[in-house]
């Protein structure tokens, strides 16, 4: 297994002009720091059909969200994407993710809704999730003012919000609704107990985008003191002690990825409690490649893979 010859020369520039660490810098400076670099990776003035930004009722009030309506998606009722963005629960927004969110939609030719869901430290465990699933139930109970389909809703979500997906389908199954029909999960973090029982971990615990110590800060801010919040099914879909009747899953990893070795076991636990499952490993990538479609020919590929996975599971 090797680096792909882009990401190391992404790496290698990265190295020659380095910004600060994310754990160094204040919650704000670190959202800011990362919406400049999304700028940076991302492909720019990507078409859309129609985006419209509103506010979703949520349990500690109003959330952001943005719709997107792809280019050839007519006046019809669309399948429906519920999208979490990553960012490790403490930054990312509507905006660092706009690009990919724009993409799925017009490849896949779903409507997708983006949350802005509250983040840490402001906002601790298990806020995220909490809003990402009333969000979830907002748009199925809203079909006419969204114009989708609500027999046809899938989450997603890349890293944090990977593991938000996750999160909202067990949810979901437990309290009987919304009714997700798939989950498209992105390199998603499942196991917030402990890095030393993966190995991936450790591996690539420095020098391949998203690091050890920068993983260590998120946990801490999106949980604070609660640390049995790392062990519950809300915060760990791992550790969820019944993973059976959950919706399809296309589970993605990349081979120089920290969170490779536990999406490949939130994959295989899925799939051994009886789920319908498919799982890719992007050897050569590293975290965070979904959001690099600007400089990465993998990127647009695998986007447009995940797009069709996803087009094809709402289509049945």
């Amino acid at each position: 297994m090797s680096l792909d010859p882009q990401i190391e020369a992404l790496l290698a520039q990265l190295a020659e002009n380095p910004a600060p660490k994310i754990q160094d810098l204040s919650p704000a400076d670190a959202r800011a720091t990362y919406l400049a670099m999304a700028s940076v990776l991302e492909m720019p003035d990507v078409p859309i059909g129609k985006t419209e930004d509103i506010s979703i009722p949520g349990p500690a009030g109003d959330i952001p969200a943005r719709i997107y309506r792809p280019v050839a998606g007519g006046g019809a009722a669309l399948p429906c994407l519920v999208f979490f963005h990553g960012g490790g629960f403490v930054i990312g927004d509507l905006d660092t993710h706009d690009v990919l969110c724009r993409t799925l939609a017009n490849e896949a030719g779903v409507c997708v809704v983006a949350v802005d869901y509250r983040l840490a430290p402001e906002h601790r465990y298990p806020a995220a999730a909490e809003d990402c699933y009333a969000a979830a139930k907002w748009v199925e109970q809203n079909p006419d003012t969204l114009n989708i389909d609500p027999n046809a809703i899938a989450v997603a979500g890349d890293s944090a919000g990977g593991n938000l997906a996750a999160v909202v389908s067990l949810m979901a199954r437990d309290n009987k609704g919304p009714q997700i029909s798939f989950q498209l999960l992105m390199y998603p973090v499942t196991d917030m107990t402990g890095s030393e029982k993966w190995a991936s971990r450790n591996e690539f615990a420095e020098g391949y985008f998203l690091e050890k110590e920068t993983m260590a800060w998120f946990e801490a801010n999106y949980f604070g003191e609660n640390t049995a919040g790392r062990s519950e099914a809300t915060g760990s879909p791992l550790l969820a002690p019944n993973l059976a009747n959950l919706p399809p899953a296309y589970v993605v990893t990349a081979g120089f990825d920290p969170l490779r070795d536990e999406g490949k076991a939130f994959a295989d636990a899925l799939k051994a409690a009886g789920n319908d499952v498919e799982y890719i490993d992007y050897p050569g990538m590293i975290h965070g490649f979904f959001n690099m479609q600007g400089v990465l020919d993998v990127s647009r590929e695998a986007v447009k893979t995940a797009a069709r996975k996803l087009r094809d599971a709402l289509a049945g």
